[in-house]
Formats: structure tokens, sequence, C-alpha cells
């Protein structure tokens, strides 16, 4: 695949010695997510838990450096579905934490667009955004994030939001400190790049 977008959003990153950072939004619901499982011949595992709704959203920003060596994972949790106002306070402390150019490739979903995000991007003139093609998750290497997350969590029955949100942030927190993993994400995509 190399869109002309992806494409010029390559070499503009490699030109502007930009972190490249690909973002994502995801829920994980109190009703858990089912997995196969072993049991013993005849003794069907169940799984009880709260029929609730209630959720955790998050947003997660999968980055690669300027120099493409060094692989980084930022998130935020949020009780809520997440807005477009809280997306662009991820965007602020995305700025805060990675110095230099930033180039944002994620979706066109309606939150990523707007007022809000103009207002982002006249402020900050170091932050481009690159949309990716409509309906084309396996391009987002931050899908696989979610992937892994969710894994960790199958199976798995919260009681409250606030058990859930520990579980999740615990979640998380391990990807993040897993080098390979990111880079595992990263290479998965289909996407036009090559990681050292």
């Amino acid at each position: 695949m190399e869109d002309a977008h992806l494409g010029a959003g390559k070499k503009n990153a490699a030109r502007l010695k930009a972190h490249v950072v690909f973002v994502d939004e995801s829920g994980f619901l109190l009703i858990p997510t089912v997995r196969r499982t072993w049991a013993p011949r005849g003794q069907t595992p169940l799984l009880r838990h709260w029929h609730r709704r209630d959720r955790v959203s998050a947003i997660s920003g999968l980055s690669l450096s300027a120099t493409r060596r060094c692989c980084g994972l930022y998130f935020q949790l949020h009780s809520a579905n997440i807005r477009t106002p809280d997306v662009c306070d991820f965007l602020r402390a995305l700025l805060r934490q990675l110095r230099g150019p930033l180039i944002i490739v994620w979706d066109n979903t309606t939150i990523h667009r707007g007022p809000f995000i103009r207002a982002v991007l006249r402020r900050h003139p170091r932050l481009r955004l690159v949309a990716l093609p409509s309906y084309a998750p396996e391009v987002n290497p931050d899908e696989g994030i979610w992937r892994h997350a969710k894994a960790e969590l199958a199976n798995g029955r919260p009681d409250t939001v606030a058990d859930l949100m520990q579980t999740v942030l615990a979640s998380l927190t391990r990807l993040r400190r897993s080098a390979h993993l990111l880079r595992a994400c990263i290479a998965h995509a289909d996407l036009p790049l090559r990681l050292p």
C-alpha cells in the first residue's frame, strides 16, 4: 500500500526529523470479552458478571521517533466517551512530551475534525495531521495496542468502573514498557515503513 498521503507523510517526517504518532481511541466494557479457554471435559466454565454497559474510554498514541529507532506509547483514560475536547487535550499532552515536529496519523472520524482541532493546529505550528484512508483500521499500528490490551483483559470480570480503569491502566502500562511489542505493532501494520 503506497497511499499518496502516507507516502508524503513519510517523506515529510524524514525531512523534518519529526516524531510520527499513530493515534486511535477504544473502549473497554464491564461486560467481559470472552475468549476460548481450557476446562476439564464436561465442565463448561461460567463467567459471571454484572450486565452493565459502563465503560472506560481510552485514547492512545504509538510514537516512532525522528530517528526511527525508539517507540513510545502515550495514553489517557476517560470514564465517558471521548469527545473532540478530550482529543485536543491529548494532542496538547503529546506536544508537551515530545520535542520537535509532530506528525499525527489517525482516522478521519468526526472527533478528529472541527473548530477545536483547527484551533490546536493554529496554536501549535509544529503539529501536522495526516488522515488514514477510510475503513482501513489494519494500517493503524495503534489498533495493535488495543488488540493486545483487550487480549490481556479477556475473560476478566471487574466489578466496578474503578476496577476496570485500574486493569486497563495496568495493561497499557505493561505494553508501554515493552519496546518489542510496540515495534511489533508498527511492523504488523500494512504501512510503507521500514524499521531498523
